[in-house]
Formats: C-alpha cells, sequence, structure tokens
C-alpha cells in the first residue's frame, strides 16, 4: 500500500499551517481536499493558500474549475490518486489536507457503484429544489439519511441534490451504497486531526471572517459577478459568499461567522467517529 498522511479538522483550525509545517520537513507536496478550493477566482472567502505559499510548496487541486461548474468525491478520488501516483514514484510521501470529510473517506475507502440516474429523476429532483427552499430540502435529506445530512453543508445545494437524486430514483439512502461498496484499501493513511478546544476555534472563525472582509472579500464577489456568474453558480452557493448575495440578510459578516460556526460543529461531530493521531496546535 502507498503511505500517505492525511491532515484533517474543522474549518480555521491550522489544518493548512501544519500541512506546509509537515511538506516542507519532508520535501513533499499538498493535496488539497477543499470542495471550495478547486474554484477559481474564489480566493479570500475559501482561505485559500496565498501564491507565495503556493509557489513555496507545491498545492494539488486548487483552482482547477469555475465557480459553475461542479465538482464530486468520485473526481476528487479520481485526480488524488493520480497525483498520489506521482508522487510515490518520486519518492514523496503526498499530503492530503482539507476538511471537506467525504473526499478523505472516498479516498481511504473507496466510492459506492452507484446506478445512473434516469434524466426524468435529474429533472424531478430539479423541479424540487426550484419549487422548495433549500433549507427545507436539506432537513428532508436529514430525514432520510441522518448520517449524510452530518457530513455536508445546509447550503450544499450539489450534495443535498446528489442525495435527492438518489432517493428519488432508487428509494435508498446514498450512505446504504457506500456501505455495500466493497472497500479495496490502496493507501496506508497516517491520520492526523487538528484538535483545538472549541470556543478558541470559534474566536478564530469570527477573526477570521472579519479578515476576509478587511482583505477584500466584498471586492472578490464583485469580480466574480461581474465576470458573469451568479449566486446560484456552485461555487458562491455556499458558506461565505452566499450570506452576501442575499439581500434581506441584515448583518452577513455575523451570518456567515455563525454558518461557519455551525459548519465547524458538524465537521467536529463527524471527526469523533474516525480515530485519529491528534495534533493541537496550542500545546
Amino acid at each position: 500500500m502507498i503511505p500517505i498522511i492525511t491532515i484533517e479538522g474543522p474549518t480555521a483550525s491550522g489544518k493548512s499551517d501544519f500541512a506546509l509545517k509537515l511538506a516542507k520537513e519532508y520535501n513533499t507536496e499538498i493535496i488539497s481536499a477543499d470542495s471550495r478550493q478547486v474554484y477559481k477566482y474564489l480566493d479570500i472567502g475559501t482561505a485559500k493558500p496565498d501564491k507565495t505559499t503556493q509557489n513555496e510548496i507545491k498545492h494539488h487541486l486548487i483552482d482547477i474549475i469555475t465557480p459553475d461548474q461542479r465538482y464530486s468525491a468520485g473526481a476528487f478520488v479520481k485526480d488524488a490518486s493520480i497525483i498520489i501516483d506521482q508522487l510515490h514514484k518520486q519518492g514523496k510521501t503526498p499530503i492530503i489536507c482539507g476538511g471537506t470529510m467525504l473526499y478523505i473517506k472516498s479516498l481511504l475507502e473507496g466510492l459506492s457503484e452507484i446506478p445512473p440516474i434516469p434524466e426524468n429523476i435529474i429533472q424531478k429532483t430539479k423541479e424540487y429544489l426550484n419549487n422548495n427552499n433549500l433549507s427545507d430540502c436539506y432537513d428532508f435529506v436529514k430525514n432520510i439519511d441522518p448520517k449524510f445530512a452530518s457530513s455536508i453543508s445546509p447550503t450544499d445545494k450539489q450534495r443535498i441534490s446528489r442525495c435527492l437524486e438518489v432517493w428519488f430514483a432508487f428509494n435508498k439512502r446514498l450512505t446504504e451504497f457506500w456501505e455495500e461498496q466493497n472497500v479495496v484499501q490502496k493507501y496506508k493513511p497516517y491520520k492526523i486531526y487538528i484538535d483545538i478546544d472549541r470556543d478558541i476555534l470559534y474566536e478564530r472563525i469570527n477573526k477570521r471572517m472579519l479578515e476576509m472582509v478587511k482583505n477584500g472579500l466584498l471586492d472578490e464577489i464583485k469580480t466574480v459577478l461581474k465576470m458573469g456568474y451568479t449566486k446560484d453558480d456552485f461555487g458562491l452557493n455556499t458558506v461565505g459568499y452566499k450570506e452576501f448575495l442575499e439581500s434581506n440578510n441584515f448583518d452577513p459578516i455575523q451570518l456567515a461567522a455563525q454558518h461557519t460556526r455551525n459548519y465547524a460543529k458538524r465537521q467536529i461531530t463527524w471527526y469523533r467517529k474516525v480515530k485519529f493521531d491528534l495534533y493541537n496546535p496550542n500545546t
């Protein structure tokens, strides 16, 4: 099996800094497991490593698609596997760093073979999403597949849609397909979890949100909208961007920070079920 290092943890916990430190020490490269850093033009709101950092240590799977395109766990596994093989041939141990839990889970445990979704079901799902509030759609996902719901954001329209497609097509939970899959272990992971006190984490989230705005988040959003992308595109329909695009949000900064804290709480709940080697950056 190919050895790899995975660095996981809630948003704003310090994963990127620790990954950078390890990459320098072991002369290797970083594969991003972040479902939002894949998007071009969305830099500040996704807490993407700056260009200086990316030039210092090679980061993969950042800036690979435009905000109107989809990116899935399956695409991540395919892309990451190619990079891992390349680095392994160079004698390097890849570092996979990110908080998109499904990406790393799929990479380590494999993907289930789900039959193609019929076109009429895809259309039915689109109509359901268009006729209902996204929050109501998320609540429906929580009812039919709470395990899957706990791994995604309530604003993650792409994954909510995927869960609904599978349910409407097969009357079966997406996680049932996962449980039925034949796991073929290709990698030998050393799993690191960034363990940080929740009060400190929430304080860091609040501070980071303010810094994002100070560093030009609103100008970044305006620029992307001028390019022709909309608030309904996958990249912009996410925490940290969505709140600034809804006209009825009285204080989008506070709301974005709140939604980010909520997401971090869901990540922590998910990670409690996984075995890690813990690392606390404050000790």
